[in-house]
């Protein structure tokens, strides 16, 4: 699973800027280290599902997880 999915890196910067929250505030509030919360808005990270989620109950967002069935080819 990509977690660094261009999309995603945006819409936790524009929530985050939205709320007028520096990225050292999210960090602290979220319990996220703050290295951690960087590289995933620069691109370079891999957060965890779990570091997500801590980023987006602090925003105020929701992770929704799909899990897609896939048939093997015959």
């Amino acid at each position: 699973m990509i977690m660094h999915d261009p999309g995603l890196i945006e819409l936790i910067q524009k929530r985050r800027n939205s709320l007028k929250v520096t990225q050292e505030t999210l960090a602290q509030l979220s319990g996220v280290g703050l290295r951690t919360l960087k590289q995933f808005e620069s691109g370079k990270g891999n957060p965890t599902l779990r570091t997500l989620q801590k980023l987006a109950d602090t925003l105020g967002l929701e992770v929704c997880l799909k899990i897609k069935n896939v048939s093997p080819d015959k």
